[in-house]
């Protein structure tokens, strides 16, 4: 048994490294089911040799005579079996140490974590390989350095893979908040407080559901360094972790969107605040009982690998890359009202698709359905596969479960404290004024754009004429249900 599945485990080797024969699975046979078996193998010989050893003992009892061989090594036949048996034994188990070192390695893999159990993790595959860190493998984040967090990781993997076998997983799977290893230990070992980061220029490009797609731009500067200019200080994004700062928050829901204390204390002067949300008061004795949480970068960046797209954001991405044509009237319409229905399935949502952009244009454009049809048909294919990319019934994974904190859009995001509703007792607020986090340089559309002076920063304006709502209202009372 041993020597059979040590050559089946060489073959799978050269096949898989020669041929790519084997897929996802041949790493989970190579280097952790045929090991086990070549070791079972092993196991019996010493177990096989014991039963024989009984046997024999019965039979002198009984009076029947057995013949032992006499470990002679004077013996060549001896000798050359005893030589057989070590060296045959020392080379399987350098073979299983080898192994053993490839299965910690598969074990790590993005593969391994990513494709083993596909239909459950294909949504955090999927997302991961469309993020920035798709070249950063799952257990970098997940798991981080040192052996004890790499066994916790595979005590709590042992139960995942119960719950999938038992058919026990929640859908959607939950983002693991309360277990993730603290940023300091993971995300700043490549991004750390003091590095310096400057000031970047965002240009965003939004078209409306209109007939003629208009387009829409802004040049925002987004403050993510501090600055020193005529009026002081002005501090950026990241002063949320400067070393000097901290900041600590207390939630009332378990993904942290409501948050209804604040605390900011300056370790330099030993100064405090405290701020609480007028709009949504929680008793003295409810907020004792709360965890009292240091803000760190996953409370901003709490998506840097698995974001899942909105439909207005992934099509307008669609549209300005070319790869769905603007001059199509009327496709950002469409496809916002094909895409925000829930299907029960990838097939029943490509269906839907085709179905309802084809019958837009036949009965609202019939003359483009032969002139235009590549075009069409183009369309219809990139907003099915940005579907695929950010949607997934199987699973009911998608934008709504997984709010994305950086900016404040579709989900509440930085409004969560900076809504000029957090007020200390003094009447001090976090403020919600957008030039805090950016400055708004250019905007309109591409024919008619404003521009501003000496980087003084724009007063927003609206695409759609709501009057000073957005002044008031949250991005997201709108832009999470658009449909």
């Amino acid at each position: 048994m041993a020597i059979f599945n040590l050559a089946t485990i060489l073959s799978l080797v050269i096949l898989s490294s020669l041929f790519d024969f084997g897929g996802a699975y041949i790493g989970l046979f190579i280097y952790m089911v045929l090991p086990a078996f070549m070791i079972f193998g092993l196991i019996l010989i010493p177990i096989g040799m014991r039963l024989n050893r009984a046997q024999a003992r019965r039979e002198e009892a009984a009076g029947e005579v057995r013949n032992w061989p006499v470990l002679n090594f004077n013996n060549e036949g001896t000798r050359n079996a005893g030589f057989i048996f070590i060296f045959g034994t020392v080379f399987l188990l350098v073979i299983s140490s080898i192994g053993s070192y490839e299965a910690f390695h598969y074990t790590e893999s993005v593969e391994f974590c990513g494709k083993l159990c596909h239909k459950v993790m294909e949504p955090e595959f999927v997302t991961y390989h469309g993020s920035s860190h798709e070249r950063v493998a799952c257990v970098e984040c997940h798991v981080g350095a040192g052996a004890s967090w790499y066994v916790k990781s595979k005590l709590s993997g042992l139960y995942q893979v119960y719950s999938v076998l038992a058919h026990k997983f929640p859908t959607p799977i939950p983002t693991p908040i309360a277990n993730l290893r603290p940023a300091r230990e993971t995300c700043e070992k490549c991004h750390w407080p003091e590095k310096f980061y400057d000031r970047k220029m965002k240009i965003e490009e939004s078209f409306l559901a209109d007939d003629s797609n208009t387009e829409q731009v802004i040049h925002l500067q987004m403050k993510t360094s501090s600055k020193m200019t005529s009026n002081g200080m002005e501090n950026g994004i990241h002063q949320h972790i400067n070393p000097d700062v901290r900041i600590e928050y207390k939630t009332t829901s378990d993904n942290r969107q409501v948050i209804p204390w604040v605390k900011y204390t300056n370790l330099k002067t030993g100064v405090s605040e405290v701020y609480t949300d007028n709009e949504n008061q929680v008793s003295q004795a409810k907020l004792d009982s709360l965890e009292n949480r240091v803000m760190d970068c996953l409370d901003c960046h709490n998506r840097p690998s698995h974001n899942y797209n909105a439909p207005q954001n992934f099509v307008d991405k669609l549209i300005s890359s070319g790869k769905i044509s603007k001059t199509l009237p009327g496709i950002k319409k469409v496809a916002m009202e094909v895409l925000y229905p829930e299907y029960s399935t990838k097939d029943s949502a490509f269906m839907a698709i085709s179905e309802k952009v084809n019958a837009f244009y036949s009965s609202t454009y019939p003359e483009l359905v032969i002139s235009r049809k590549s075009d069409i048909g183009k369309a219809v294919a990139e907003i099915q596969n940005g579907y695929a990319s950010n949607i997934f019934p199987y699973m009911k994974a998608s934008w709504k479960h997984y709010p994305n904190n950086i900016g404040h859009m579709e989900y509440d995001g930085c409004f969560r404290c900076h809504n000029d509703r957090h007020a200390t007792a003094s009447g001090k607020v976090i403020s919600r004024d957008c030039n805090l986090c950016h400055t708004i340089l250019a905007q309109g559309t591409p024919d008619s754009m404003q521009y501003s002076n000496s980087f003084i920063p724009l007063e927003f304006k609206h695409p759609v004429d709501i009057d000073d709502a957005w002044r008031t209202e949250l991005c997201s009372s709108c832009h999470s249900q658009l449909y």
